[in-house]
């Protein structure tokens, strides 16, 4: 699979085919990498799924939307079409990463495939990159059943708050440490009222806030 390939299957030819490269470029190879275009591609997914689940269910509430969309927008869901798509095959990366199987590694799979969207947006517009989520999500949107979609931990932490008139929580990040291809995360969950401070450790800072506010939730619980 070529990064020609992984456009096309993704049913966009690129004018500017520096932005294909750039979107397929670990860090860990150098500059310029997808890092920037990860971010862009990040919010216009968030952008693209919440429309397109507005129009789908439009009698759902807000909450029921949003834990929607963040299920199809979270790194295994990325992971997963990433795979299909096969951009592992052609993601430019480091020494270090291809000896360490960066090339099978979820979050930088999850991370190319938001930095190929955000390059089509800056190829084509907002209509082109819209077009490419839509279809590339088709099969995900048909399998959605809103009444089966579990709350994760810090959605659900936060409606154990507010059904008690309580303060939303706070995440800090506390730590980063380590290698590119191997970092950990160290995240405070810090609630006012009651008072309560756990912590949480991950392969990225989402992953570390989940946990931390996991461990507040089953306290507060208890």
């Amino acid at each position: 699979m070529t990064a020609l390939s992984v456009a096309r299957t993704l049913g966009h030819k690129f004018s500017d085919e520096k932005l294909l490269r750039t979107a397929l470029t670990h860090r860990s190879f150098g500059t310029p990498n997808n890092e920037r275009l990860e971010f862009l591609g990040d919010g216009i997914l968030d952008c693209v799924i919440a429309a397109a689940l507005f129009h789908r269910f439009p009698n759902l509430p807000e909450g029921d939307l949003s834990r929607l969309r963040a299920n199809l927008v979270r790194q295994d869901a990325l992971h997963r079409l990433a795979v299909g798509l096969e951009i592992g095959e052609c993601l430019r990366l480091g020494e270090g990463e291809l000896k360490s199987g960066g090339a099978q590694r979820p979050s930088i799979l999850a991370d190319a495939l938001e930095a190929l969207l955000g390059a089509i947006y800056l190829d084509a517009g907002f209509d082109a990159a819209y077009a490419v989520i839509a279809q590339l999500y088709q099969p995900l949107l048909d399998e959605l059943k809103p009444g089966q979609v579990d709350k994760d931990a810090k959605t659900s932490l936060q409606e154990w708050l507010q059904g008690r008139k309580k303060p939303v929580p706070r995440y800090l990040l506390l730590e980063a440490t380590g290698a590119a291809h191997e970092q950990r995360f160290e995240v405070a969950c810090e609630i006012d009222n009651p008072p309560l401070r756990t912590i949480g450790y991950g392969a990225s800072r989402r992953i570390a806030e989940q946990v931390a506010a996991e461990k507040a939730l089953k306290e507060l619980k208890a």
